[in-house]
């Protein structure tokens, strides 16, 4: 009876997390589908949409490893409920915003709620799952931000739609399940509470590079910075892109959509292959096709349904990547300090993040075209793609050893 209620809660909590993956997935490609809209009313450079698309990035920066932190010492779900809170009211005022300045703004706040969730979500639902689950457990949790991204393109694809109906989903949806993530949502944070006398002793230093712990944390800050600087720079500029090189705004929405429902089936495929034996290999296999996937986004004749497929596949690739990546995180650190090792992660992955954006901003107004920015790209994939494969023969025996609340995935 003890272990049924376990799985259940733990089911549960996988679900919640994935609920909530998909309204921040929704916020996270809220201005990339509405740029097309808004660059133009606002009379936006290519170099302000690019600080346009990474005001939120440098929010995400300062709110992951601050939540993460805090998440150590007071909970994971307090953090997530505060996290929820703020990225939502912000999000809502992006509809409101007058002017380049106010964008700025309200996207940075905005970033600093969607940072704080971030880490909190894979923890509890990492936490939360078998040891020989919890890649999956991750995956399918991440693979609701895409999911939230494709609801985010078909927002603007519907007759009669504004650009600020993508805003009044991704803000006022999760305040709707605010309620249900304090009642339901299961937290695992009382390990690490159990050993808070530990924990207080360890400085932030010692629990990211101490006791082992350093080789893991550089190869996971490298893959995750040098990925989410293509994906980023994918989830910003791939309809702008598209548009520029002729494709219409809905043939455009219509690749992004097939791009994150291709991201969803990549996170449940390589999800659930990492978990196994072989992920050394599943790793290698990913990264190399996911070079092969961008090429080819690069070469592609301006032809709608190859342009669907090809997007298809390059979404397998790189969210398929980023949720392993996201997979192997919290085995690399104890439960005394993993929302602390999860967090700083995810602020170092912004770091690639912030300028992928940028980069594609600086080449398209220096008059580059957008073969040439995809092309500009592959070094980047190359050298996250080294650091995750050495990254996947690494795990932490306490991590595997231990699960204070056993779910049974296959229930999920």
């Amino acid at each position: 009876m003890p272990g049924s209620i376990a799985r259940n809660h733990g089911a549960l909590t996988v679900l919640i997390c994935f609920l909530v993956a998909i309204c921040e997935g929704v916020d996270l490609q809220a201005a990339g589908v509405a740029a097309p809209h808004i660059v133009p009313l606002f009379g936006l450079t290519p170099v302000q949409t690019g600080w346009f698309f990474s005001s939120s990035t440098l929010g995400l920066l300062i709110g992951a490893p601050l939540a993460g932190w805090l998440a150590d010492r007071v909970g994971r779900k307090l953090m997530l409920v505060i996290s929820i809170v703020v990225f939502s009211l912000f999000a809502l005022s992006t509809a409101f915003a007058f002017d380049f300045d106010s964008l700025l703004v309200v996207r940075f706040a905005t970033g600093i709620g969607l940072g704080g969730a971030a880490p909190n979500l894979v923890t509890l639902a990492s936490e939360n799952s078998r040891p020989d689950r919890r890649g999956l457990a991750v995956a399918l949790m991440y693979c609701g931000m895409p999911l939230g991204g494709a609801m985010a393109s078909l927002v603007t694809m519907i007759g009669g739609s504004d650009w600020r109906d993508v805003f009044y989903l991704g803000g006022g949806v999760p305040l709707i399940l605010v309620p249900f993530v304090i009642i339901a949502l299961k937290d695992s944070h009382r390990e690490a509470l159990a050993k808070r006398t530990e924990q207080q002793r360890v400085g932030i230093v010692r629990a990211l590079f101490g006791d082992g712990r350093a080789a893991s944390t550089v190869l996971l800050w490298t893959a995750f910075s040098f990925i989410l600087l293509v994906m980023y720079l994918l989830l910003n500029w791939l309809p702008s892109l598209l548009v520029g090189r002729g494709f219409t705004r809905t043939v455009a929405a219509q690749v992004q959509i097939a791009f994150n429902l291709g991201g969803v089936l990549g996170c449940v495929v390589i999800g659930r292959l990492i978990d196994s034996s072989y992920r050394l290999i599943v790793a290698l296999a990913s990264f190399v096709a996911t070079i092969a996937f961008l090429l080819a986004l690069a070469a592609m004749p301006a032809v709608t349904a190859v342009a669907i497929v090809v997007g298809a596949l390059v979404g397998f690739g790189i969210l398929g990547n980023q949720a392993m990546l996201y997979a192997f995180a919290p085995q690399c650190y104890p439960a005394s300090v993993r929302g602390t090792g999860v967090g700083a992660a995810v602020a170092a992955a912004r770091l690639g993040s912030l300028l992928g954006p940028l980069v594609a901003g600086q080449l398209l107004g220096a008059g580059e075209d957008a073969a040439t920015v995809l092309y500009a790209m592959l070094p980047f994939v190359g050298v996250g793609a080294i650091a995750g494969v050495m990254l996947s023969v690494r795990r932490m025996p306490e991590f595997h050893a231990h699960s204070p609340n056993l779910v049974s995935l296959s229930q999920v």
